[in-house]
């Protein structure tokens, strides 16, 4: 529990009614979740105004409210607070209930459209090997040093997140690797937190269905940035025509990688093969398990980032040399007759380009490319027409299917996709709606060394239909399928 008084200290109070000399046990801005003692702070959000629950909150045991509008009955026995930006507020108390944990450790902060989950899982592993207790927040999973956590989003809300570091802090966690996303920033779910370092990957078309202008996506990845502080450093992607405008207006120590042009860290590849990749780093050859040219940015960016913390250069190239690669990045299974599916995340037309490139950059010619692809329902529409056509442009045969198609009828995403494509884009194309069904169709096309790509879902262990979350592990489905063909 602690004192109101000292949880709000640092908040830009408008007006207090009522006492705030009283003693909160948790603080809860979904209003179904308040029990006796919370301190209920009221969000606008972008489907439902917390505002309106404050009534509901005060009557299931909140005794203090936090609000950017006084409501027009007050409840005597109530505190509230008025602040002018409820998001911010959240932020700063749930760091001061907390005893402000992004402080009593290392936290690095990974954003960008595409690289995140790798990036803070390698750099998880590594550290964890270099001897230091560990802590990852990624879209795969949450640890706690070895502890794995369910994760739900790419970040979590801001009082899970102020809860996930305290429970890191008691564990003696030194360093903490976080996926930041531009919805987290946008929504100030970071605000309070203190990052060591942020790191930058890349920008492209995704989450436009939220941010409507990829100027404002630009914006709300480059805020992450702009509030560095000057303790911390930024590492930037200076190949994305976007790198340096992150480093702008940032007040951290600025830093840059790349494989063109001059960086502070660079990288060059020697070899590119569906075993793996040779890079020179440092004038360093070293051969990794990850494949493909966005690895290669990967790679530097981890490599770089355990520098910045102090990191013996030749020790963290060895060990990163034996690592694997995140959980559906890339992954690839070959079946009897040589046939290699390869199941990846790729989601935006930028990921779905690099692994459709990495594979032309690798491929004989003589083998045929299957991809099996859709798009997420109730999501960016815009980027529908062009997945299709990067498929069906880079690919000899494209299956367009279902990717949690949520609330939306899944032939009409379908038909979306097909939208972008000319009559010879069209012959290349096939529609299955059924997933599953997709798949084994793409392998009974497949012949001896052919290679199918199958998109979208990754590390994901479920599709999401008219509301249930229906269990679809893609990597397990293809074994089983192999086992039968």
């Amino acid at each position: 529990m602690k004192n109101l008084i000292e949880i709000s200290g640092s908040l830009q109070i408008e007006q207090l009614i009522g006492s705030n000399d009283l003693l909160i046990n948790e603080i809860i801005f979904d209003s179904r979740k308040v029990e006796k003692g919370s301190l209920f702070v009221a969000q606008s959000g972008t489907n439902v105004d917390g505002h309106q629950f404050i009534d509901l909150a005060i009557q299931q045991g909140a005794v203090a409210v936090v609000c950017e509008q006084i409501p027009a009955l007050i409840n005597n026995s109530i505190c509230y607070i008025q602040v002018q930006d409820s998001k911010k507020a959240l932020g700063m108390l749930a760091s001061e209930f907390y005893d402000h944990p992004s402080t009593k450790l290392k936290l690095i902060g990974i954003t960008g459209t595409n690289g995140k989950t790798t990036i803070v899982t390698l750099l998880h592993n590594l550290f964890t090997q270099l001897g230091y207790k560990a802590g990852l927040l990624s879209t795969i999973e949450n640890k706690i040093r070895q502890e794995c956590l369910a994760s739900t989003h790419t970040t979590p809300d801001t009082i899970q997140l102020n809860q996930l570091l305290d429970k890191m802090v008691k564990a003696n966690v030194e360093l903490c690797f976080m996926e930041v996303s531009s919805h987290a920033v946008d929504q100030e779910r970071i605000h309070g937190l203190h990052f060591y370092g942020g790191v930058f990957t890349n920008l492209s078309h995704d989450h436009l269905d939220y941010h409507l202008t990829f100027d404002e996506y630009l914006k709300a990845k480059k805020k992450f940035f702009d509030q560095l502080s000057s303790s911390s450093f930024a590492l930037s992607n200076t190949d994305d025509k976007r790198g340096l405008i992150m480093l702008q207006n940032t007040k951290a120590k600025k830093y840059t990688y790349g494989l063109r042009g001059v960086a502070d860290f660079n990288t060059k590849i020697i070899t590119n093969q569906f075993e793996g990749l040779e890079l020179e780093i440092d004038k360093q050859p070293v051969w990794f398990k990850l494949i493909g040219k966005f690895n290669a940015y990967n790679l530097l960016a981890v490599y770089a980032t355990a520098v910045l913390l102090g990191e013996d250069k030749l020790k963290v190239l060895t060990l990163m040399s034996d690592m694997q690669a995140a959980e559906g990045r890339f992954d690839q299974i070959r079946s009897g007759n040589n046939i290699n599916v390869i199941i990846d995340y790729a989601h935006t037309p930028d990921a779905l380009e690099n692994v459709l490139k990495t594979i032309a950059s690798i491929r004989t010619g003589n083998e045929q490319l299957i991809t099996v692809i859709g798009t997420g329902g109730n999501r960016d529409k815009l980027k529908r027409p062009i997945m299709a056509q990067i498929a069906c442009n880079n690919s000899d045969r494209v299956i367009l299917t279902s990717d949690n198609p949520r609330d939306e009828d899944p032939d009409q995403i379908i038909d979306d996709m097909k939208a972008g494509l000319d009559a010879v884009q069209l012959r290349k194309a096939l529609s299955i709606t059924n997933r599953r069904e997709a798949i084994k169709t793409a392998l009974t096309f497949a012949k001896d060394g052919d290679i199918i790509l199958v998109a979208g879902k990754g590390h994901e262990k479920y599709q999401i239909i008219k509301g249930e979350k229906l269990p679809f592990d893609e990597k397990e489905i293809v074994k089983q399928l192999l086992m039968n063909l």
